[in-house]
């Protein structure tokens, strides 16, 4: 190659480095981010005598009008059942004596606010006890954050076994909720949690002490 030629495509490479800077740019700005996770559970219960679930819905306190007033309640009702199925699990109507009850939280707004409790009967907000440790840390990060919870609830002990919080910076309430629920499954990866976790949540628990509830 002369030199001639060297200049040549030393400057085709210079012209077309702002060109390929913005598509680059512009693809990290296209792509969804991910949805930042946590997950609760109760450390000393035996994951695997859960065998059947049912599914009751939601609470939904949205800063912005739905579309598809169902959209949120059927997404959520599809990627929990998918996930729970694809680990042996059986999906039951709720009153055909299920081992767990599914229900979620969706929340636009700066904090994350729970249902009240008469609006699950027999089922409480499980907000105080070793769940608040995880809770209170959630709510407190999740400024201008879409709020997504899901509770699998023990229907015998009426008490939380499990819990995944997701949450998703709002950008644009036309897609976040798309973005939000499109990682459901990825959210499930660690149900049932794994002996590590198991040993990782008592040590937590065994750091903080529980919470007593609000009188």
């Amino acid at each position: 190659m002369n030199q001639t030629q060297k200049t040549r495509n030393h400057w085709q490479i210079r012209s077309a480095a702002p060109s390929i800077a913005l598509f680059l740019f512009t693809l990290i700005l296209a792509s969804p981010a991910l949805a930042k996770m946590s997950v609760d559970f109760d450390p000393n219960l035996d994951f695997s005598k859960y065998k059947t679930f049912a599914y009751i819905g939601g609470a939904n306190m949205l800063e912005f009008r739905q579309l598809n007033p169902n959209y949120i309640t059927d997404r959520v009702h599809s990627g929990v059942s998918q996930a729970l199925t694809q680990r042996g699990l059986k999906e039951v109507k709720p009153e055909e004596q299920p081992d767990l009850v599914v229900r979620y939280w969706a929340n636009s707004q700066s904090q994350i606010v729970s249902p009240s409790a008469g609006t699950w009967g027999q089922f409480g907000q499980y907000v105080s006890d070793y769940w608040a440790y995880t809770y209170d840390l959630m709510r407190s990060e999740s400024a201008l954050d879409a709020s997504l919870v899901i509770d699998l609830i023990d229907a015998k002990r009426k008490d939380l076994a499990w819990r995944l919080y997701m949450e998703q910076k709002i950008v644009d309430d036309d897609s976040i909720w798309n973005k939000v629920l499109n990682e459901i499954s990825k959210g499930f990866e660690s149900y049932p949690p794994s002996k590590k976790q198991i040993q990782e949540k008592s040590k937590e628990r065994a750091e903080h002490p529980p919470k007593p509830a609000a009188q």
